[in-house]
């Protein structure tokens, strides 16, 4: 028995098939936002400029790459879970079966049937003489009878409960723009994607909006809480591009960490209560606040599908909500906690 034992640990060793909620939980899931983000995000964006400035070739273009948004999924999942080629390309099919059969809660059902249908075509990779053959049909098979069968099921209870958090957002705007900001807030900062959470649990609306205030909280809350330490760099680093590159610093000093995610905690509410901030564009960018500006672009682009004639409010509540107040009020909770020493110099500190 503990030869046998050994003999499989080895062939999972050798075969980079590692079972840990860190290799599917944050390394796959944060590739499968990627893999969205090249896909229905950019087409979405590509499709609204088209639109609006009447160049029908963007649009065009635009509806393709939003088209294969769910083999780009499975093929981004595959290669953070280092397939090999033939196990990597025949993730295609894979991604667009459980997409398709997914419904609105695709992107949670990619993420399950890419892992189970890679980690398979891994293992037998590379073991036969006619290869060519058998890895794609293990890989693909695999893939696409699960998903013929657990796809729906998946697909139905992510959707379930992004209507359910919807649905109580809208039920009760204060307290879940609170609990939804802070959360989806969180989640950007941590090593896992919100981007990948929303697009999986289809958060729009309200709570879309929400997400969307948390997100912003911390990537513009670090940016200019930490302008002293990191300049103009790390203004660009954070507020553009992401929140998570203060994780090292969290760890060393979680207290650092509470300007900010107060800060969400204030402008969820605002968001949900005040300026009934929603997002009608791709669930995906719910979750991806100040980064490249897909947050807002998510929010014009919801404008634009709803047919909402956008008046100054609207403008105003999106700018308060995604730059100034969390810059405001980051700041201002910030102030005290250095001169307390809760924050000291250089705690903020980035080697950019």
């Amino acid at each position: 028995m503990g030869k046998k034992k050994h003999a499989v640990k080895e062939f999972l060793r050798r075969k980079d098939i590692i079972f840990s909620a860190r290799r599917y939980g944050i390394d796959a899931m944060g590739a499968m936002a990627q893999g969205l983000f090249a896909s229905l995000l950019i087409g979405t964006i590509l499709s609204t400029l088209g639109q609006q400035l009447g160049v029908p070739v963007l649009e065009q273009i635009g509806s393709f790459a939003s088209a294969v948004k769910g083999p780009a999924m499975a093929i981004s999942i595959g290669f953070a879970l280092h397939c090999p080629p033939l196990v990597l390309f025949s993730l295609a099919a894979v991604g667009y079966a459980a997409d398709t059969l997914g419904g609105a809660g695709g992107p949670l059902a990619v993420l399950v049937m890419a892992i189970v249908a890679a980690e398979l075509g891994k293992a037998v990779s590379k073991e036969t003489k006619v290869d060519i053959l058998v890895t794609p049909i293990v890989t693909i098979v695999s893939g696409s009878l699960l998903s013929i069968y657990l796809a729906p099921p998946i697909g139905s209870a992510a959707s379930a409960v992004g209507e359910a958090i919807i649905w109580a957002t809208e039920l009760q705007p204060f307290f879940m723009g609170i609990l939804v900001s802070v959360i989806v807030g969180i989640a950007l900062t941590l090593p896992i994607s919100s981007a990948a959470i929303c697009a999986a649990l289809n958060l729009t609306g309200l709570a879309g909006g929400a997400a969307v205030a948390g997100c912003c909280a911390q990537m513009i809350g670090f940016a200019v809480m930490s302008f002293r330490e990191n300049r103009w760099g790390g203004l660009v680093a954070q507020g553009l591009g992401t929140s998570m590159l203060q994780m090292g610093n969290i760890v060393k000093n979680p207290r650092i960490w509470l300007p900010p995610t107060i800060a969400s905690a204030i402008t969820g509410p605002l968001a949900t209560c005040l300026f009934k901030l929603e997002m009608n564009g791709a669930a995906v960018s719910s979750g991806m606040g100040t980064c490249g500006l897909v947050g807002q672009i998510g929010v014009y682009t919801g404008w634009i599908n709803e047919g909402i004639r956008i008046g100054w409010m609207d403008w105003t509540g999106l700018i308060l909500i995604s730059f100034i107040l969390p810059a405001v009020l980051t700041c201002l909770i910030a102030a005290p906690m250095r001169k307390a020493g809760w924050i000291k110099e250089n705690d903020l500190k980035l080697d950019l």
